[in-house]
């Protein structure tokens, strides 16, 4: 047995979808309207893993012109067949369902297969007699249900009409069909009750590929609804796929969210989550609830992790992403002079259509982070900083700014699309480091000195970049990063720890 952390993949990484090779694991999860699409990570025990590229790098594979926040990319699933990996998903802002293959999980991965069933959350089974399903959450002509078809196992076209499977157990929303067959039975997994508070898993299975489908007399087999924030640090458990290890053990990974403390708000996003599974008359069960700590037969010992990044920029990092698809030309990075330098073109942090903001951004990890970087604007006119970024409408941001060569600095906050910017601190020399610290109460912006003394300029409430206080319906989390919107801004040294800062915050 070993003991290991829950969640397995922290920040917002939601849907997760994993398979097996021999005695490798890979792991997909939703990246809605981030730029590059779908992360692959490897692990070999379950507990660690590593970010090894993305399924979609090239606008051919991920359109996401005019796409809206939490729009883009929905719940892929990764499989593995014949030597060859799969991975389907939904752009919800796009022409909908598609697949794409790698011989090589870390890419190049192909140009996208378009699937005519409609529907969203869709999944891949390849049974034994060669034939290969694709089930997603409504049909075509878009009713509801979980819906059926099979596609022709090298062109992956669809060659037979969508039928409905099941429509659930009764649960609200019912979502992210993933189809199995272990044994006598074919397996069809389930997320219902709405990715929120009531979110659940459930479990059906029949003898027969097309149905009729009986539910679990336990279903459902993962949730924690019910339990107060204050007693569980773990919430809306759901969204789940299935594995077995090389040793016979079997896994569940789910999306789960950790509230702020003390109440039900969450603003890291959904995280990915591990569970052990036994089976006793022929049905999964999970261990559950989870916790943040738990005890499983691994396959290997967990190694531990450091959740610090850092960045010297001389050389390309998989962990940044962009907003919708980011202009390459405007995102330099010298590795000789160890500095990345963005160059805006006049869209704000808060510009939801048209051109996409310049951020180059990683995600927020932990409730207590310090983020920080050196900025530069060296020509007039030029704006750019750090920022704390959950949407258009909720940011928070430290920058400077170059007004006819003098250098002020600058924080923002914008909730509900209100913004209010702090009065400018004007500095004497033309660079400064930023730092944004963050907390389960307020996020904190403002500069350091040489000296690692902190100047705040503004805070903002954690509240305000939680999902649960937004406007729309959203499913994304709180991302650190650096941004230009206009002229040019020089990056050095950029960083993002977790817990405290080894620098002096000050009170």
């Amino acid at each position: 047995m070993h003991t290991y952390q829950n969640p397995v993949i922290k920040g917002f990484n939601p849907d997760p979808s994993i398979c097996r090779v021999g005695e490798d694991f890979f792991l997909v999860t939703s990246t809605f309207e981030y730029f590059p699409g779908v992360p692959v990570y490897h692990s070999k025990n379950l507990a660690d893993w590593n970010l090894i590229g993305h399924c979609l790098t090239r606008r051919e594979q991920l359109e996401l012109g005019g796409a809206r926040p939490s729009g883009g990319i929905y719940a892929p699933t990764i499989r593995h067949h014949n030597g060859l990996f799969y991975m389907t998903t939904t752009n919800v802002s796009h022409r909908g369902n598609f697949i794409v293959t790698a011989r090589d999980p870390a890419g190049p991965w192909s140009d996208p297969v378009w699937i005519r069933q409609g529907g969203i959350d869709p999944s891949l089974f390849f049974d034994a007699d060669g034939a290969v399903y694709f089930t997603s959450t409504g049909s075509d002509e878009g009713e509801g249900g979980i819906f059926l078809c099979s596609l022709h196992p090298e062109t992956l076209e669809q060659q037979t009409k969508s039928v409905r499977l099941t429509e659930g157990s009764g649960g609200r929303f019912i979502e992210a069909p993933h189809l199995y067959k272990f044994g006598k039975y074919y397996y069809l997994l389930l997320a219902e009750g709405g990715t929120e508070f009531g979110h659940m898993v459930t479990v059906f299975r029949s003898r027969s590929v097309s149905g009729p489908y009986e539910s679990c007399p336990h279903n459902p087999i993962l949730s924690h609804r019910g339990a107060p924030a204050q007693n569980s640090p773990i919430q809306c458990t759901g969204h789940a796929d299935l594995t077995d290890d090389q040793n016979g053990n079997w896994w569940m990974v789910a999306l789960a969210t950790r509230p702020l403390p003390g109440v039900m708000l969450h603003n890291l996003g959904r995280e990915t989550f591990l569970a052990p599974v036994t089976w006793e008359d022929d049905w999964p069960v999970v261990k559950n609830p989870l916790s943040l700590s738990m005890s499983a037969p691994l396959p290997a010992a967990p190694e531990g992790r450091d959740g610090d990044f850092t960045d010297d920029f001389t050389a390309s990092k998989p962990e940044y992403v962009s907003i919708r698809n980011p202009d390459p030309s405007r995102i330099i990075r010298d590795a000789g002079a160890k500095t990345l330098t963005l160059r805006g073109n006049s869209a704000a942090l808060r510009d939801a259509d048209g051109e996409p903001p310049v951020f180059l951004g990683i995600r927020q990890t932990e409730f207590s982070m310090v983020a920080e970087v050196e900025v530069s604007v060296p020509a007039d006119g030029a704006t750019g900083g750090l920022a704390a970024y959950y949407g258009p409408g909720y940011h928070y941001a430290v920058y400077l700014s170059n007004g006819n060569g003098q250098i002020f600095a600058q924080a923002l906050r914008r909730v509900h699309e209100i913004e209010e910017v702090s009065k400018p601190l004007p500095l004497s020399g033309q660079s400064a480091k930023l730092r944004i610290v963050t907390g389960s109460d307020v996020y904190r912006l403002g500069i350091a000195d040489e000296n690692g003394a902190f100047t705040e300029l503004a805070r903002g409430v954690s509240a305000g970049l939680c999902t649960e206080g937004t406007f729309s319906m959203t499913f994304t989390g709180t991302m650190l990063g650096m941004f230009c919107e206009s002229g040019e801004a020089v990056f050095r040294g950029f960083s993002v720890r977790e817990g405290v800062s080894p620098l002096r915050v000050g009170d």
